[in-house]
């Protein structure tokens, strides 16, 4: 079987308020590949189109890796692949815009745009083997300005400038006491947890939370920036995405070694 296609997304109802979304991309540790995103998207505009007003998002608990991130084999071609109107990015839109609540479902470590995909979500269920770490630093990816500020307005400034100069992870325990991770359980009780929730959050109003829902995401949205920051940010992500860095951290990870960055 091609590994391209073996990245899936499958649908279960739980009931008619509650859907179980889960990703799977097993020979590439659930990487979000461009099929597996836009897979995705689709699933989650065909819930809505449902009006079901909660969902389980998330891969299979019990693995070690929740998702890998961007698929490393598909930015060997897109210099930028977390740009506007990019396979990750309308995703988290998606997942931001929903008429409902969608719950990350989290087992495991989370990386790269993976750690944005979980962030975008509503609340965060995980249990304790769960981790972020924001890898774009080791490859030479500027991240965006959108991006930024999601995490901007989730984590202290310090912890935020961590996450994004060392790529280290932040464990379950710290993620939790920042406020990444609503509740932190056992792996046996996880999906019990999340569902518990869920049907806590069916069993009110959905037109009142999908009003507040809005309201907070417009909210967090109002960030007003001039245009010559704009365009100055522009400039500086334009220059590292097509810099001999970012080639060179490509190749490094493609070759499993250290990446010698020249700052060019």
């Amino acid at each position: 079987m091609n590994p391209t296609f073996s990245a899936t997304v499958t649908v279960n109802i739980v009931d008619e308020r509650i859907a179980r979304v889960v990703f799977s991309n097993p020979t590439h540790r659930n990487a979000l590949s461009a099929q597996l995103l836009a897979s995705l998207d689709e699933s989650l505009a065909a819930l809505a189109s449902q009006r079901i007003p909660v969902v389980i998002l998330g891969s299979e608990v019990g693995q070690p890796v929740w998702s890998a991130g961007h698929d490393i084999r598909e930015l060997q071609h897109d210099r930028d692949p977390i740009a506007y109107g990019k396979p990750l990015e309308q995703v988290l839109r998606r997942i931001r815009a929903y008429p409902g609540v969608v719950i990350a479902l989290i087992s495991g470590s989370v990386w790269g745009g993976a750690v944005d995909l979980a962030m975008s979500c509503d609340l965060v269920v995980a249990d304790h083997s769960a981790s972020f770490a924001m890898t774009p630093a080791n490859i030479g990816l500027p991240y965006t300005t959108s991006g930024l500020l999601r995490f901007f307005n989730n984590l202290p400034i310090h912890v935020l400038k961590e996450m994004f100069f060392t790529a280290q992870k932040l464990d379950a325990e710290r993620a939790e006491r920042f406020g990444v991770i609503n509740r932190r359980v056992d792996s046996d009780v996880l999906e019990a947890t999340a569902l518990d929730m869920a049907q806590g959050i069916a069993g009110k109003a959905p037109l009142a939370i999908a009003a507040v829902k809005e309201q907070l995401r417009i909210l967090e949205d109002l960030q007003p920036m001039p245009v010559q920051a704009m365009e100055q940010i522009a400039e500086l992500r334009r220059q590292a995405c097509e810099s001999a860095d970012f080639t060179e951290g490509l190749a490094a990870f493609t070759e499993r070694r250290p990446a010698v960055f020249s700052g060019k």
